[in-house]
């Protein structure tokens, strides 16, 4: 893992993740920069909350493990805060892993309250990201509660897309995992949607039937 606390490009930060321009300049001169290796650990549950993260780049995830030691995904971000119910917390209640080379900022909680309670303009934008989550997350819920593997598929480009289309910015391992689908059934429904001309497949870019 390898650290950076000076000299930050934060517009560079901000073209490469919008949400980090919701930090104020109060809270900036206390981030951290670093990338984390797959597989690397964030913070293990029952750590104590000391950061907020941002994720910049990459993939990180909130996982619990299951009696039989399989692991149970709560959150994934491929950009964006991760854990920020923690904000509240005493303690972390899951793992954060990075599933993959990511970069990421780390924000110290205590700051990041005391900025909160400082900046009315700054506690708008993190109840409207807060916000912005509950309803992605009701999206989450209400996909996974679908049978059908290709309704998943739809309901996925229509609420994470524009106008029926989609640029996947994951792999499609990744987006099955999202979905609650094997690999291969998500192969095999991809197939037989194109074949029967219900979806447009071009490289990342999936499109429904008008």
């Amino acid at each position: 893992m390898k650290r950076s606390v000076s000299a930050l490009d934060w517009p560079t930060l901000c073209g490469r993740q919008p949400a980090a321009a919701l930090i104020p300049q109060s809270l900036r001169e206390h981030a951290k920069f670093f990338e984390a290796q797959t597989r690397e650990t964030l913070f293990r549950t029952g750590d104590p909350v000391r950061h907020i993260h941002l994720v910049i780049s990459g993939e990180a995830r909130l996982i619990r493990m299951d009696r039989h030691g399989g692991e149970i995904i709560l959150q994934r971000s491929r950009g964006g805060f991760i854990a920020e119910a923690s904000l509240d917390s005493r303690a972390y209640h899951c793992d954060g892993i990075a599933s993959e080379p990511t970069a990421i900022l780390a924000l110290p909680a205590s700051a990041f309250r005391s900025a909160l309670d400082a900046d009315p303009a700054f506690c708008k934008a993190w109840q409207m990201q807060l916000a912005k989550e509950v309803r992605k997350l009701r999206a989450q819920c209400e996909r996974l509660s679908l049978h059908n593997a290709a309704d998943r598929i739809i309901h996925y480009i229509e609420s994470e897309g524009t106008d029926g289309v989609l640029i996947l910015s994951q792999s499609r391992k990744s987006w099955a995992a999202e979905l609650g689908l094997s690999h291969e059934s998500l192969y095999r429904t991809l197939r037989r949607m194109q074949d029967d001309g219900l979806l447009f497949v071009d490289g990342t870019r999936l499109a429904t039937k008008p």
